[in-house]
């Protein structure tokens, strides 16, 4: 017996299975032209209906999907009122229907809580699904601290934290851009900044738990003026890390004893992982890091109650 998940977001398009304890997930980015940052929502939708049967294909290849008891699909970013992005139309649309056909149980779920999930198994720390705990989403499109509490099988937080405008991978990709890399450039930049040792970052100032990486970008425009491309995809990095970790400690103050999850694309860098510690940091392998639909596909299993 397996469950089956779908996530379309504005990045990639993923598919997965899980049976309890193993799992699969086959994705693939959105093609993005050079020097553009991302598709129009139109584009990226049209893209995740041609890629979903090719992706769904290859998984059907790799496992046997002949007893699926159910059917999860991610259908909004955020699992939050007004929370909502096209894209998502097509992995809802084609789980629909898949459902539908196989006369078995269809779950939606927010893109953000399948983030969480997949960090929180591939880690083996599922159990945090029933403890208090504290999580980060850092992605392309959002930068978010939540407190995440036991909730039917879930993996829904409470914002309580993050930045104020832009978001980490916002501010990574236009840095990127800036050094003529590929969007996204979440990877390229992790690379670059392994190539220098330089430590220079912009201090951001976070009030609370919530800081703002506007700022940030104007400085890195002006570092890397006078600087090479390593050294400006580190200080912008750093920047980035320097304010989570500022807003990390805090949340660690507020919420003492409370594990520390770390999910989303901005969650595989190295150097945020290298100055992580003292704490428990909860962080997964980088592939489910960044967007799967691997999370989808337990928290579906949980929902069955299997």
């Amino acid at each position: 017996m397996s469950c089956l998940g779908f996530d379309t977001s504005n990045y990639t398009t993923s598919v997965a299975c899980f049976d309890g304890k193993d799992g699969l997930n086959c994705s693939r980015l959105l093609d993005v032209k050079p020097g553009e940052l991302g598709l129009r929502q139109s584009d990226a939708l049209f893209a995740h209906v041609k890629r979903l049967p090719e992706l769904f294909a290859l998984l059907k290849e790799q496992r046997d999907l002949g007893t699926v008891t159910a059917v999860g699909v991610s259908t909004r970013p955020r699992p939050v009122e007004g929370s909502y992005m096209p894209c998502f139309l097509a992995g809802e649309s084609q789980a629909t229907v898949l459902a539908a056909a196989l006369n078995v149980p269809l779950y939606r779920f927010s893109h953000q809580e399948g983030h969480i999930a997949a960090s929180l198994w591939s880690s083996n720390r599922l159990e945090l699904l029933e403890q208090p705990h504290l999580a980060w989403h850092l992605s392309g499109g959002t930068t978010e601290l939540l407190l995440v509490e036991p909730w039917e099988k879930s993996a829904r937080g409470t914002k309580i934290g993050g930045t104020t405008d832009i978001s980490a991978g916002q501010l990574i990709d236009r840095t990127g851009k800036l050094l003529g890399l590929q969007f996204p450039a979440g990877k390229a930049m992790d690379a670059l900044s392994q190539e220098t040792d330089a430590k220079e970052c912009f201090r951001v100032k976070c009030k609370d738990l919530t800081f703002s990486l506007s700022g940030v970008e104007n400085k890195v425009m002006q570092y890397a003026e006078g600087h090479s491309s390593a050294e400006t995809a580190a200080y912008a990095l750093r920047s980035v890390i320097g304010a989570v970790l500022t807003a990390t400690d805090h949340a660690r103050k507020a919420y003492p004893g409370l594990p520390v999850v770390f999910s989303g694309g901005v969650a595989s860098n190295s150097l945020l992982r290298q100055q992580v510690t003292g704490f428990d940091a909860v962080f997964c392998p980088p592939q489910y890091a960044t967007d799967n639909a691997m999370g989808i596909a337990v928290l579906t299993w949980l929902q069955e109650g299997a």
